[in-house]
């Protein structure tokens, strides 16, 4: 089965919630993406249950009629912290702590959250045997699981670009193969 991720568009950043809406820009980016991947097949549409996934998902949901189904085993590992800042406004804005993250040094038990996003996509993998399938989702996702797929030890240690696109072949075997990562041509 094919299962394509693509991580939500730009969110607001906000102190008061980690699960944001999306900006203008955003929800730009959800209509580009959703057009974007329009004319292929597929079997199902999945999301997070955080509303800026939610959000990305609707213009392709609308495009497709067909049902989104909402996992949790997929949200982000910000949940819960009450507050969301966007990596490249961290980047910008507090280098350092920015660079701790990157190197691995955070509060985050990637370990944990390795295993609950491998655990909620190896489910939708076996629900789907001969499917393609997509998944709207977010950054620390999509670099857990290709971190699982690539073989090494799970940390964030790629930037997806928002609505960037993420290919993986995923046979009965147990095979699992990155197809590509941050696919972004519908930015352009």
């Amino acid at each position: 089965m094919e299962l394509v991720l693509v991580r939500h568009g730009l969110p607001e950043r906000t102190a008061q919630t980690d699960d944001p809406p999306l900006t203008p820009e955003g929800h730009d980016q959800a209509r580009r993406v959703a057009d974007w991947l329009a004319p292929e097949s597929f079997e199902a549409i999945y999301s997070s249950t955080m509303r800026r996934a939610v959000e990305t998902a609707q213009p392709f949901v609308a495009l497709k009629s067909l049902d989104l189904i909402q996992n949790d085993g997929i949200v982000e590992f910000d949940r819960g912290t009450g507050a969301y800042t966007p990596m490249e406004v961290l980047k910008r804005e507090d280098y350092a702590a920015w660079k701790r993250m990157a190197d691995g040094e955070h509060e985050i038990d990637i370990v944990a959250f390795q295993q609950m996003v491998v655990a909620a996509l190896e489910q939708i993998v076996a629900a789907h045997s001969g499917e393609k399938v997509v998944v709207f989702c977010h950054g620390g996702v999509v670099n857990v699981w290709t971190a699982y797929v690539l073989g090494m030890a799970p940390r964030l240690f790629f930037e997806p670009r928002y609505t960037s696109v993420h290919r993986y072949m995923c046979a009965r075997s147990g095979q699992r193969n990155v197809l590509s990562l941050n696919e972004t041509a519908h930015l352009r």
